[in-house]
């Protein structure tokens, strides 16, 4: 069974004027880059801890994470950390900057990690959360964590509240 003519069927190739192969489509040339997905997320400081939310999805359902998520087409960076924070920990944030942008290559992720605080008190489980917990800075569910970044911005935030300007990147 043949393909109906307006169901393009695409090539990875290297187009004219590129170092990489792309997917090109076979009838009209039209090259699908496959860009890079962004994750936003914050490390939000609460009585002298951090909020967390225990993952009520997958991947790594039930292991601790930061509040963070996927940006939406149309978002800012910002408007996305709000809404995740939102969705995961019924949590209404102010932003207070940048702590760090990480690049994770192998999955084709580029995270980007706010300092936020709360800007009415509360917090829940949203619904892809089992639970939202703050905890103290040496008492943190490292062996639960969902990620690495999440490691990576928990440390990093140690070292802006030593002092350090930031924003971080990834680790050496």
């Amino acid at each position: 069974m043949s393909k109906p003519p307006f169901f393009p069927a695409f090539q990875l190739k290297t187009p004219p004027g590129e170092d990489r192969p792309r997917q090109v489509c076979d009838t009209c040339g039209f090259i699908n880059y496959v860009n890079p997905k962004i994750v936003v997320g914050s490390v939000v400081a609460v009585d002298g801890g951090v909020l967390m939310c225990r993952r009520a999805i997958e991947p790594r359902k039930g292991f601790w994470t930061l509040p963070a998520g996927f940006m939406e087409e149309g978002e800012t960076v910002e408007a996305a950390a709000l809404r995740e924070a939102l969705e995961e920990a019924q949590a209404k944030l102010t932003l207070q900057g940048v702590l760090a942008i990480y690049s994770v290559p192998h999955i084709s992720q580029v995270q980007i990690m706010f300092r936020a605080t709360l800007a009415e008190p509360g917090f829940a489980p949203g619904p892809e959360s089992l639970e939202t917990a703050v905890f103290a800075l040496d008492a943190l569910p490292e062996k639960e964590f969902a990620f690495p970044s999440v490691a990576w911005a928990l440390k990093d935030y140690r070292r802006f509240l030593a002092g350090e300007p930031g924003p971080f990147s990834n680790p050496a």
